[in-house]
């Protein structure tokens, strides 16, 4: 008779404490994440970039800057609220920086324009960055500074730094507009011009694409990567080669090049030759393909969400030459936990012994320490 209390008392304890770690995981997840609000035009064109980085959780359409509340869509693109168009992101800090975050913001834009964007015109479709705290608005003064001061535009920028007021979201409906209503979106962003500002500006051999080439860069040198040409790529490539690193293909595991070279080196992009991982960072997976657990040059490598298949994955490309490298996952050892599954038909690999002849000399000096 008397186990009964005792089993309720137990059970009651167990979900009182539950309860308790449910909230403590609950405020710790809320701390991991932070936030970024950006205004670049139409929200329709800003989400997709944004939702595609690993390390970003959502991506919201809405309006920040004006007094209003709740405004609707109808009201603020009027102009008569004083809100603008904008996107609420929620990131992982640990997976990508604010830093990074700007530097993809900058990409969308024309921040040059202070009467709107492209087709989009009046104050409500201007540029700003909206901070949450100092950290952020110091990142973004900088990052002003420094593409005020790169060279890639004629005229100076007016995008806005303004503190963050609250943010609403839009209706559902602009929601995710990209991926609901594929067609009218593909229309309205080739109808608007934005690629066609952007792209002379940021595809190969535009003065933003070799400005951000050098800053990347960490050599010192103004040496810069640049993926040719179509044709150039073709005549270049083996079939293979070609078919992995444009089309997403992958080769085969244990009949490939480096899924078991034991050398000491790097290796690069077999297309544009930017540095991707090294020797030292590599290790036998048991999967059939080259295997390392951290790239060489971060910036370098680029991370996608991938839905080809079933499930979600991480896609890694590399920056310059927009190859297909592989992708990565998080059965990886220690320290990082990760597994970089790279196609040896995407690299090329260069010794040690050949690093100052190939122009990577930079790097030998860490075999020096390692031997």
């Amino acid at each position: 008779m008397n186990k009964f209390p005792k089993f309720f008392l137990i059970l009651f304890s167990t979900l009182i404490l539950c309860s308790g770690l449910e909230k403590q995981l609950a405020a710790e997840t809320k701390e991991l994440y932070q936030k970024a609000i950006f205004s670049g035009g139409c929200f329709w064109c800003m989400e997709h970039p944004f939702e595609e980085l690993n390390g970003v959780t959502s991506v919201i359409s809405g309006f920040a800057g004006g007094k209003e509340k709740n405004p609707s869509y109808k009201e603020v693109s009027s102009g008569r609220t004083g809100h603008l168009e904008s996107v609420e992101i929620t990131f992982n800090p640990e997976k990508i920086s604010y830093k990074k975050l700007l530097e993809v913001f900058w990409q969308q834009i024309n921040p040059t324009d202070a009467g709107g964007q492209f087709v989009d015109r009046g104050y409500q479709y201007s540029t700003a960055i909206f901070f949450l705290n100092e950290e952020q608005k110091n990142l973004a003064e900088a990052s002003k500074k420094e593409m005020n001061e790169s060279g890639i535009y004629p005229k100076p920028i007016v995008t806005k730094i303004l503190k963050a007021t609250p943010f609403y979201p839009a209706e559902n409906y602009h929601q995710n507009y990209y991926r609901e209503n594929p067609l009218r979106y593909k229309y309205y962003r080739y109808g608007s011009g934005r690629d066609q500002y952007l792209e002379p500006i940021w595809e190969n051999g535009g003065k933003g694409y070799l400005w951000l080439q050098r800053k990347i860069n960490q050599t010192g040198k103004s040496k810069v990567y640049i993926k040719p040409s179509m044709e150039e790529i073709k005549e270049k490539l083996t079939p293979l080669q070609y078919n992995v690193t444009q089309k997403e293909g992958t080769e085969r595991p244990f009949q490939n090049s480096y899924w078991n070279n034991k050398e000491a080196g790097i290796y690069v992009d077999i297309v544009s030759g930017e540095p991707l991982f090294s020797s030292l960072e590599k290790y036998k997976s048991g999967t059939g393909w080259p295997s390392f657990f951290k790239p060489l040059e971060s910036n370098n490598v680029v991370e996608r969400e991938d839905y080809r298949l079933l499930g979600k994955r991480i896609e890694v490309r590399s920056r310059f030459a927009d190859s297909h490298l592989g992708h990565v996952f998080d059965d990886g050892p220690q320290p990082t936990g990760l597994r970089y599954c790279i196609n040896s038909a995407s690299l090329r690999f260069i010794p040690v012994e050949k690093l100052e002849e190939e122009g990577y000399g930079q790097y030998k000096k860490l075999f020096d320490v390692n031997q």
